[in-house]
């Protein structure tokens, strides 16, 4: 026969096991709020004064730890959308910052890039036998062109031309109703800003200004220079025993 104080510890051991069970039982099913939390947006989202234009998504495309020197053009990454139900215009610049900092950097002008340069027209070929009563001789002979060079002249030809360097025009963006345009890093078209005035490296912004037609309000905001998804490379490892005398 149990003492009364040994069925009351007893007693008290299975109120413990059940008040455990309880909660393991409410937890179950639950996903703690850390495992649905989205991963940051490293870009700057905004909107227009009058919110006609919603802007997604602005920031420097990153290309290396040391960023972009002074003088260089940068490449902006950014998506816009025109929430009105008529064509907006869009014209991005980029205005100096008011106060003084390292940490902001502007640029000379802010273009477009990488659309199709317009092909200038061949030359129109002459019809065929046009000039047969004049060169030929007698008997279906051509006589030689005194305007041909000859090839014991010593002319050297001219040597092919260069590739057209890309245009860049004027950041100025035609949006349709309720319609968006978006800018990626692997676009053919680009968003150059041009001429910047410092160093523009991870840790500092572009100062870009938006103005939207019909509001005589600009739009100035900073974008900030994009995080890499992955760490830059440290280097190759150093063994540490690797300059140790034997």
């Amino acid at each position: 026969m149990r003492s009364l104080g040994t069925r009351r510890v007893a007693l008290a051991a299975g109120v413990a096991t059940v008040a455990v069970m309880a909660l393991t039982g409410c937890s179950a099913g639950q996903v703690a709020e850390t495992a649905i939390l989205k991963t940051p947006i490293s870009g700057l989202n905004t909107q227009s004064p009058d919110g006609r234009l919603e802007i997604r998504n602005l920031q420097v495309v990153y290309n290396s730890p040391e960023g972009y020197a002074a003088g260089e053009s940068a490449q902006l990454e950014l998506s816009l959308y025109n929430t009105t139900t008529s064509s907006i215009q869009v014209s991005i610049s980029s205005t100096p910052p008011q106060d003084s900092t390292n940490n902001v950097v502007s640029a000379q002008q802010i273009g477009l890039t990488g659309g199709a340069a317009a092909a200038s027209p061949a030359p129109n070929p002459e019809p065929s036998g046009s000039r047969a009563s004049q060169d030929e001789q007698p008997g279906g002979v051509p006589s030689a062109d005194a305007s041909a060079p000859s090839p014991a002249s010593g002319t050297v030809p001219s040597a092919p031309s260069e590739p057209a360097q890309p245009q860049v025009e004027p950041a100025q963006i035609t949006i349709p109703a309720l319609s968006s345009a978006t800018f990626l890093p692997e676009d053919e078209q680009k968003v150059l800003a041009l001429g910047l005035s410092g160093k523009l490296s991870p840790g500092t912004s572009l100062a870009v200004t938006f103005e939207v037609s019909g509001n005589s309000q600009p739009l100035q905001v900073e974008a900030p220079f994009q995080v890499p998804l992955s760490p830059a490379s440290r280097g190759p490892a150093v063994d540490e025993h690797e300059n140790t005398e034997e």
